[in-house]
């Protein structure tokens, strides 16, 4: 079959006059084929294409089309455009940056500039322009023409090629418990990192300090304790069960006092949650300043997923009334994220691993958020129908996106040097994590969780993310990753005003 014959045959369909082949899947004896369009198709125009497309497939083979509504913005040209150079020009892509390309789109395709210096100017007339153009046309709908832009660029140092990964150290961080107290008698000598506390473990400890702590009561009416507590490398959510010689002690514990907290790593439902067994004083040590875990480099380049400025089109007067953000706030940055996945497990320990297939995140610089980074994720199953209900993303949406290699090694790169904010932040932190270290890219970044934040200041009748954001009166698309991260990130800065300050 020449794909070649075939398009010119499907473009014959009014809704289909631009339309691409973006791949072919064939499982037992279907083959499909998926076809991008940036026309409005008719029930006609697919019925058209299917019947072309059973004449092109080969005998023994039940052909069957899937088409997606496609229409490229400029990012997404400009991201193509600087993949292609890579892959199929590197002795251009070697002196671009992502700056020197420039799109302009118009009706049915439209065009691309590149910037050249000097150095690159001996590449103008090597058929960089058509082939660019060429290859655009096979995987975005539309027409698409280049152009060369000579300016003045100085020369830089050639970059080095990024250094390979340094061995992982094995088994999870440890520190010395200090000022021991005790109230229930664990006598624990050493606790876990928070931040390494990823896989099923006995009689492990954790130690640090209380940021939110509220008792409740079982359907018994026996006492219990709903708490948070945070090490400086993460914050981990639990409830602990009082016995009666201890429960007075346990009532004076409040926000802020250090505690070590002594229990089971296990599964429950399907997923890991930590069973507290005993509860005492303790603090880490004095000046405690988390080791840091060998990765691979910062990515000196991003490679499919570019960030782009944004902002809240309303951030800079929602809060005319209030103080200002603290400067503990405004002397970081943080990087609000959250996914879309295939399903709960984010543990290898419970089974087979879900996968990302979403991943929308904003940075938030000076108080402000200024930065956006959002992608689909390529999947190699097939998505349930509970996802696809639950998210509004269907296996058409992630054709053409972009492996979970780059997404990773991308992400890496934007969050590099930043405090990693998110809503239930374990959840999607222990994804990320999991899918970075096959990269040998290590998240080890200081963490806080809106939902222990909303907590520590609201008095809600739950801490969904839409609870906590209909509170504050912010609307948003649920269940795909980018609003999600938005609005997190207004909620974060929104507790930050009302605290003064961050969570301990």
């Amino acid at each position: 079959m020449r794909s070649k014959d075939y398009l010119t045959e499907i473009r014959r369909a009014e809704g289909l006059a631009r339309a691409v082949l973006r791949k072919i899947e064939v499982q037992g004896d279907r083959a499909t084929f998926y076809l991008a369009t940036d026309l409005n198709y008719k029930t006609e125009d697919e019925d058209y294409a299917r019947s072309v497309t059973e004449r092109y497939t080969p005998a023994g083979l039940k052909g069957d089309i899937k088409i997606v509504k496609s229409v490229p913005d400029a990012e997404g040209v400009r991201a193509c455009v600087l993949e292609l150079l890579k892959s199929k020009y590197p002795a251009v892509a070697a002196f671009i940056s992502p700056s020197d390309v420039a799109v302009e789109l118009e009706t049915g395709g439209g065009r691309f500039f590149i910037g050249v210096g000097e150095v690159e100017r001996e590449f103008s007339a090597d058929g960089v322009l058509d082939g660019l153009g060429e290859e655009l046309g096979r995987r975005l709908c539309g027409v698409w023409h280049g152009e060369f832009r000579f300016m003045h660029k100085e020369r830089e140092e050639l970059v080095p090629e990024e250094a390979p990964p340094p061995e992982f150290v094995a088994g999870p961080r440890f520190f010395s418990v200090c000022d021991y107290a005790e109230i229930d008698g664990g006598k624990p000598k050493r606790a876990i990192y928070i931040a390494d506390l990823t896989k099923e473990m006995q009689g492990v400890s954790v130690c640090g300090s209380i940021s939110y702590i509220e008792e409740r009561k079982t359907k018994t009416e026996k006492p219990y304790f709903s708490l948070t507590v945070s090490d400086g490398t993460g914050q981990l959510r639990l409830s602990y069960f009082t016995k009666k010689a201890t429960l007075e002690k346990v009532r004076g514990l409040k926000t802020g006092d250090s505690v070590c907290i002594t229990g089971d790593n296990e599964l429950y439902n399907g997923s890991l949650s930590f069973r507290a067994k005993f509860i005492d004083y303790g603090a880490p040590p004095e000046g405690f300043v988390p080791e840091e875990r060998p990765s691979k480099p910062v990515p000196l380049r991003y490679k499919r997923v570019f960030p782009v400025p944004t902002g809240d089109l309303v951030q800079s007067g929602l809060f005319e009334t209030a103080e200002a953000l603290p400067e503990e706030v405004l002397s970081k940055e943080f990087v609000v994220f959250d996914l879309e996945t295939t399903g709960l497990n984010n543990t290898p320990s419970t089974g087979s691993m879900d996968r990302i297939i979403e991943v929308g995140a904003v940075k938030i610089k000076n108080g402000q958020i200024a930065e956006r980074f959002s992608s689909f994720v390529a999947c190699p199953v097939k998505l349930s129908s509970e996802i696809v209900k639950l998210t509004g993303i269907s296996d058409d949406m992630l054709v053409g996106a972009p492996d979970i290699a780059d997404v990773v090694a991308d992400f890496f790169k934007f969050s590099a040097g930043c405090v990693l904010v998110g809503h239930n932040v374990q959840f999607d932190y222990k994804f990320m994590r999991y899918y970075g270290e096959q990269e040998g890219y290590l998240f080890d970044q200081k963490q806080y969780d809106t939902v222990s934040f909303s907590q520590e200041m609201l008095r809600l009748s739950n801490y969904k993310l839409n609870t906590v954001a209909d509170h504050f009166g912010f609307g948003f698309n649920h269940h795909r990753a980018y609003e999600d991260a938005f609005v997190t990130a207004k909620i974060f800065l929104a507790l930050a005003r009302m605290k003064h300050g961050l969570p301990r």
